[in-house]
């Protein structure tokens, strides 16, 4: 009677977990900050992010996650457990039933890894959602119709598309490209062009403040800080909003490509739904500018970004939970 049921977004970027009947609980940077000689963790979520490339050697920041995948399991173990304790905030509740999203082309191995850390972390019952199904649910697609709901999620690791009728996918495609790589694209051009190295939270800064992936009227620059690869000494440059959309241009391709070859497969019917229709796109990569317009006119179709697009997934597995019992009657018929 006091077990509080929880869905997780467990995403290489952040985790965001979602408590039923109170929506979105907690946000927190997936990161683990540990001492290497002691072999002990010093920090996790928000903490841990704020060390990352200001840690002496002996202090490591990791993401236990890569590519929306488990890379280091008893990491994982441990940021889950912190998280879910400072969602319930109590040890003597019962343990929870956890609703976790995984991308949809994990290995069996890998889903066995993410079941098995969410026991360690001290769950009642495991169940996985397949991360594309989340972000539809979430965004308020009709999943449950006898129609085509196509969509795009964003995260950090991954970008997942498919295509969904009769609350099952229908198709799928799950690209490791994502917001990392974006990062990671800023990182290398600005490397290469300008000879100034730069890290992975002065990239993502770049990203949000001036990423575009379609050209616009108002577009800007901004002053980076890094370090010069001549000298070693610091040093800063001015950067365009251009320059940037053609440092991502290549991740944005692959992506896109992981689009049209999810259409191709897609049954003639269902097609002519999302024609109509369009496709909706979540996650953090929604929020870069004009990403909707560029996808539109590569693909052909509408293309539409979700509401809340950073907290679909979330969402989703919180509507997975509500919707727990008539989807067990349902299965059961």
């Amino acid at each position: 009677m006091f077990s509080k049921d929880i869905g997780i977004d467990l995403g290489t970027a952040n985790t965001l977990v979602y408590m039923k009947g109170k929506g979105i609980v907690l946000c927190e940077p997936s990161v683990v900050a540990v001492d290497i000689k002691k072999d002990s963790v010093l920090a996790v979520g928000t903490q841990a992010k704020e060390m990352i490339g200001r840690t002496p050697d002996s202090i490591r920041a990791i993401r236990p996650l890569k590519d929306g995948v488990i890379a280091d399991f008893e990491l994982t173990s441990v940021m889950l457990s912190h998280f879910i304790r400072k969602t319930l905030k109590s040890r003597f509740l019962s343990r929870p039933r956890i609703v976790i999203c995984i991308p949809s082309g994990v290995t069996q191995v890998e889903r066995r890894a993410v079941s098995d850390a969410a026991d360690r972390a001290g769950a009642r019952e495991v169940e996985l959602i397949d991360e594309p199904m989340a972000a539809a649910l979430g965004a308020g697609l009709p999943v449950f119709e006898p129609a085509g709901s196509m969509v795009l999620d964003i995260g950090g690791g991954t970008s997942e598309v498919a295509v969904i009728s009769l609350g099952d996918i229908v198709v799928h495609n799950s690209v490791r490209v994502a917001g990392d790589k974006f990062d990671l694209a800023i990182a290398s051009y600005i490397k290469k062009k300008y000879g100034l190295s730069i890290g992975e939270r002065t990239a993502e800064h770049i990203k949000i403040s001036i990423g575009s992936a379609y050209p616009d009227d108002d577009e800007g620059s901004i002053t980076v800080k890094g370090r010069s690869t001549a000298d070693g000494m610091p040093d800063e440059i001015t950067v365009t909003a251009e320059e940037v959309r053609n440092a991502l241009a290549q991740p944005l391709s692959t992506i896109i490509e992981g689009v049209l070859d999810t259409l191709e497969r897609t049954p003639p019917e269902l097609s002519a739904d999302i024609a109509d229709r369009g496709l909706t796109v979540t996650g953090g990569g929604a929020l870069l500018k004009g990403i909707d317009e560029l996808i539109s006119r590569r693909t052909g179709i509408p293309v539409h970004i979700a509401e809340r697009p950073l907290d679909c997934v979330a969402e989703g597995t919180g509507k997975r939970l509500e919707l727990h019992k008539e989807l067990a009657k349902t299965a059961v018929l």
